[in-house]
């Protein structure tokens, strides 16, 4: 098409067709739009918040985080955030009672008038979350902690995007000591298959939750990360499993937010079995067959439960990797310990302990009252949380500190 710009095309072979496409939105009120994906509430089951994110209509067709990487190579980010962000703070009027609306703000940017002048414009920013972005390094703590101090004072609560990637990690968080902090979808990908993400996880947010601020797993799109978040303790979630970005203000599907509920209520009883289940693949003792096919097609899996036709789980089929093989040969291990979902964490890892050394650190079989398989429980995780609950302090309200939540209420009362 004559006169469009290809979204792959660098800035700065297209710059005099950019600035024209950016000058044209600017010069469009409408432009760009706003969309909302909804933010849960990951112990109550319901929607916290929402993101707004920004679409152009274009040309061209574009990803909005090209539309604002080209905006900024030319000098127009600010007023293109500005425009962003005096839209967020008016859709405000129309959110749903007792929910928070976040929206992007690039921390350099946030002194040029433009966007200066839109985000000190309102003398009340309750309900609105500004979420620094980490696309460029911040120069001046200093100066940017006097800005936020100044827009919490009127009601605003400060997030960092995307924590652990670009130029963020702990000291950033040190710095700027924000209210709310997002995981990076890269550790929340698959994360309930990868000890070593939900290993960094659980450090973010301890460190975090030092810090008085509250994590936000972003990307969950699958219930097996859902789950691995809740049982972690972690108290917002946003991703496609609970809505993708609309117009309007999406709401969660009741039986989603039974279930997160059932999950939250099991986390809450630390000492039990059910809060550190892992769920895993599972087959028919009839498909044993297709236990390659199925490893093969999904490199993160290591461990498939194989049942009989009564759910009850007869061997755990394990990947055990070779160097240089994504595949590797497979072991099946007999089902050397079951335990109910309500056993107690410390007689559980006892009997496991206590287990012939060939099966001691094999996983433990999770049953549900009916004796149905209801996932595994790695010892090496039963020795963790054995550790934690000695070392947490008795609390008449319990030891969740990592369970504090940014809601838009008891956020404004500080």
């Amino acid at each position: 098409m004559g006169g469009a710009i290809e979204a792959g095309s660098s800035v700065a072979s297209d710059a005099a067709a950019w600035r024209s496409a950016i000058a044209r939105a600017l010069r469009d009120p409408d432009e760009p739009t706003l969309v909302f994906q909804p933010i849960v509430d990951l112990r109550r089951g319901v929607v916290a918040g929402y993101e707004a994110l920004s679409r152009f209509a274009g040309p061209p067709t574009a990803s909005p985080d090209v539309w604002f990487a080209a905006a900024d190579r030319l000098g127009l980010a600010a007023q293109l955030e500005a425009r962003v962000v005096t839209a967020a703070i008016a859709a405000r009027d129309r959110l749903p009672a007792d929910c928070f609306l976040t929206v992007n703000v690039s921390p350099h940017l946030m002194h040029q008038p433009e966007l200066a002048d839109a985000l000190t414009a309102a003398p009340d920013l309750s309900r609105l979350v500004l979420e620094l972005t980490e696309h460029v390094q911040i120069d001046d703590h200093a100066r940017l902690n006097a800005l936020l101090d100044q827009l919490r004072a009127v009601g605003a609560t400060v997030a960092l995007d995307d924590a652990g990637s670009g130029y963020s990690g702990l000291q950033q968080l040190a710095l700027v000591r924000p209210e709310l902090v997002r995981i990076d979808r890269a550790l929340v990908d698959h994360a309930d298959r990868d000890e070593v993400k939900l290993a960094l996880a659980e450090l973010l947010g301890s460190y975090a939750g030092r810090l008085d601020a509250a994590l936000i797993a972003e990307g969950i799109e699958r219930p097996e990360e859902l789950e691995a978040f809740i049982r972690m303790g972690v108290p917002l979630g946003q991703g496609w499993l609970f809505g993708r970005p609309t117009p309007t203000w999406t709401t969660l599907a009741p039986e989603l937010g039974e279930w997160i509920r059932a999950l939250a209520d099991d986390r809450s009883r630390g000492d039990r079995i059910a809060s550190l289940v892992e769920r895993t693949t599972s087959i028919s003792d009839s498909e044993l067959g297709q236990v390659s096919t199925i490893l093969c097609a999904d490199p993160s899996l290591e461990f498939i439960a194989v049942l009989d036709r009564n759910d009850r789980a007869v061997c755990l089929v394990r990947r055990q990797l070779r160097s240089g093989d994504s595949l590797g040969e497979t072991h099946v291990l007999s089902v050397s310990l079951r335990a109910s979902a309500d056993a107690e964490v410390a007689d559980v890892a006892t009997r496991a302990m206590t287990r012939p050394t060939g099966s001691r650190f094999d996983p433990v079989v999770c049953e549900d009252s009916f004796g149905g398989y209801a996932g595994i429980v790695r010892p090496e995780r039963m020795m963790l949380r054995l550790a934690q609950l000695a070392s947490a302090p008795a609390s008449a309200d319990g030891p969740d500190r990592e369970l504090w939540l940014v809601g838009a209420a008891a956020r404004n009362e500080r």
